[in-house]
């Protein structure tokens, strides 16, 4: 069963995460399918605008810390591993889901097609930085973003530590980073993580308006600009950015701070952390 469902209205390609149970937190099998429908997607040329949403309610969670606790399913750790014994640690196992979404990330700011993130509920820790990671980013008012790595010790990755300095500036980035607000839509707006909010109950509506509106437009021309913008904004720095998080992230998640945020994470509980 794949929790990431994908389909075609015209020439609009929609990516559907949809693991309600777990409010779309990522493990191995579900990064690997979503990477499968990015790419599928973007270099499909008769689809000209790409979606990536959530289901009503929730758009992502970031990956699946339940899974990376259980120390994961040993079926779905070979993608890295080859035919090598799959190291212990949680780094590894972040390390096995962070490849794909990696990958999938990168592969959404090349595409040559406008690509929206579309949110509708909770954006938080890796779902943050996946929608960021949308040319256009639209939400519903009951939408919330929060940077939350920092509840478990973890640092920012999915483009997180990328996009954020650039979206919304330096303090704000470090304010996001070190104090965890929980934004609601307005203030997604006017921090600049966002560039238009929609009715809740209007949100599926106006959020075809516009995908159906960059579909028709001169896809040429909104991929040379896009490709030209983003190296103006050194986003064409991006792949050699996400190597350094996922580094940075897989050796502080072996690290003791870690352990106590995931015990205390699942236990409810205030993190002891140590700063280590």
């Amino acid at each position: 069963m794949s929790f990431v469902l994908v389909h075609r209205d015209g020439a609009v390609g929609v990516i559907t995460l949809d693991r309600r149970e777990r409010f779309n937190a990522l493990d191995v099998k579900m990064a690997e399918d979503l990477r499968a429908a990015a790419l599928k997607l973007a270099r499909d040329p008769a689809v000209r605008c790409l979606v990536l949403r959530g289901y009503p309610g929730v758009f992502c969670s970031g990956a699946d810390l339940k899974y990376i606790r259980g120390g994961g399913e040993e079926e779905e750790l070979h993608f890295l591993a080859e035919s090598r014994p799959v190291p212990g640690g949680h780094g590894e196992r972040f390390k096995q889901i962070l490849e794909y979404l990696h990958s999938t990330i990168s592969e959404m700011k090349r595409a040559a097609k406008p690509v929206v993130t579309a949110v509708d509920g909770v954006a938080a820790a890796g779902g943050l930085g996946l929608a960021m990671a949308g040319d256009l980013v639209v939400c519903s008012e009951r939408s919330t973003f929060e940077w939350a790595y920092g509840k478990t010790a973890l640092t920012g990755a999915e483009s997180s530590t990328f996009f954020l300095p650039r979206l919304v500036g330096l303090r704000r980035a470090l304010e996001l980073a070190f104090l965890n607000p929980r934004l609601d839509a307005k203030a997604a707006l006017a921090f600049g993580l966002v560039t238009r909010v929609f009715e809740t109950a209007r949100f599926d509506e106006e959020l075809a308006a516009l995908a159906r509106r960059l579909s028709e437009g001169p896809t040429r021309s909104f991929s040379i600009t896009k490709r030209l913008l983003h190296e103006a904004a050194t986003a064409d720095r991006l792949d050699a950015h996400l190597d350094r998080e996922l580094d940075e992230l897989v050796r502080i998640a072996d690290g003791p701070d870690f352990a106590e945020g995931l015990a205390a994470f699942f236990e409810k509980r205030s993190p002891r952390f140590e700063g280590k």
